[in-house]
Parts: structure tokens; C-alpha cells; sequence
């Protein structure tokens, strides 16, 4: 009898998971159908992206992880970690992580507008991360983790806007999206470490169980050519 209740309880704990897991990939699927259809929205008239610029700056978590998802998409030029948003100049990663200067980690996208849009990177942007969590991503926590884009020009800001208010409108996430919408003021890049830090840290435990997955994650959902 013990043995019995005992696999039950296995059993109800293993269906409980499967169910769980199957309801997060459901959401995650409505979720990037919506972001397609924003992105649809904005590029085929709503907002039209004749934007010239061809830098973005975002700040969605560890830049460790969005260095890497956003290296990894075609038209992007180069990514530079680093720190924007902030009161003094030339922050240290120290001084970030302790909460002492207000910047947030970010990622300044230097990208190839006749490959890739500034939409298609808003989209990247909200599929790669939560946008839900004030100042926390995971288990980052801490207003250097905050969900923000710093725009550099009216347009992006216009199509930054644009976005969020249609994913609140949706529900798209379950929760408000509380990402921060900020004129650029200044970037930082971050100390060589920092640089590339996927590339280079292959083989460590961090890059192999959180950004490895994350970025294999990413690739499933961002389709460009989908559209």
C-alpha cells in the first residue's frame, strides 16, 4: 500500500510537471504570435520603420545572455555590453552591481538597416526576455536588470511605445509589461571581461545552463523570415 501511494504521488507530481511545462511552451506560443502580429502591424503601415539610425541600445537582463541572443541575428553588426541610464560617468561593473550609479546592464546593437529593422530587434527584445519583473530578470535582482529602451530617435521611441501598448492590450505576457521607455543620454562599455562573454566561456557552468539554453530558446521563437 505504501509502495502504491507512494507511485501515485510520483505520478501526480511528474503529470503536474508535464502539465506545467506544456502550458508555459502554450503561453510562449500565443505570446510570439502576438509579437509577430505587432511587428506586422508596425512595419506594414501603423508605424512605418523608415527609421535611419542604425544603432539600438536595450537593457533586458544579464548582458551576458542578450549579448549572445542578439549576435546571433542576421543583419546585426556588432553588440557591445555595457551600461546606460545612470548618474555618473564611467561606471564600473562593481559600482553597477552594487546598486551605486542607477544604470542599467545593456547591450548597444550596432545593426545593418537594409538587413534587419529596428522592429525586428523590438521583437527580439521582448522575446528574448520578461518584461513583467520590475527590476529583476530570473534570478538577477536589482535595477541594473530592468527592462528598458533607450531610444535615439523619435521613431524608436514611436515604435517602443507602439509595442507596449499593444502587448498590454493583449495581455500578451499575463502581467503589465513595465518596460521602460528613456531617451539615450550615454553608453559605457563594459570592461574587456564582459566582451563577448559567451564566445568566450563556452565551457563554463553559467554559459552552459542558463545562456546556452536561453539562446537555443530564442532561436526557436525569433523568425525572421517568417513574415
Amino acid at each position: 500500500m505504501l509502495r502504491l501511494a507512494a507511485y501515485l504521488f510520483l505520478a501526480a507530481g511528474a503529470l503536474f510537471v508535464i502539465a506545467r511545462t506544456a502550458a508555459r511552451f502554450s503561453a510562449r506560443s500565443v505570446r510570439s504570435d502576438v509579437i509577430e502580429r505587432i511587428s506586422e502591424e508596425a512595419t506594414q503601415g501603423i508605424l512605418m520603420d523608415n527609421n535611419p539610425t542604425s544603432v539600438a541600445t536595450f537593457g533586458n537582463g544579464c548582458f551576458w545572455c542578450t549579448e549572445a541572443v542578439f549576435e546571433s541575428i542576421p543583419g546585426v553588426l556588432s553588440v557591445t555590453s555595457g551600461y546606460s541610464g545612470g548618474a555618473i560617468a564611467n561606471p564600473t561593473y562593481r559600482e553597477v552591481c552594487n546598486g551605486m550609479t542607477g544604470h542599467a546592464e545593456v547591450i548597444q546593437v550596432k545593426y545593418d538597416p537594409s538587413q534587419i529593422t529596428y522592429t525586428d530587434l523590438l521583437r527580439a527584445f521582448w522575446q528574448s526576455h520578461d518584461p513583467t519583473t520590475p527590476n529583476r530578470q530570473g534570478n538577477d535582482v536589482g535595477d541594473q536588470y530592468r527592462s528598458v529602451v533607450f531610444f535615439h530617435d523619435q521613431p524608436q521611441k514611436k515604435l517602443a511605445e507602439f509595442f507596449k501598448q499593444e502587448l498590454n492590450s493583449s495581455n500578451a505576457f499575463g502581467a503589465a509589461v513595465v518596460t521602460e521607455i528613456a531617451p539615450f543620454q550615454e553608453f559605457y562599455a563594459a570592461e574587456t571581461g564582459h566582451q563577448d562573454y559567451f564566445v568566450k566561456n563556452k565551457s563554463k557552468g553559467y554559459c552552459r545552463m542558463l545562456i546556452q539554453p536561453k539562446l537555443e530558446k530564442f532561436k526557436k521563437v525569433f523568425r525572421k523570415d517568417s513574415r
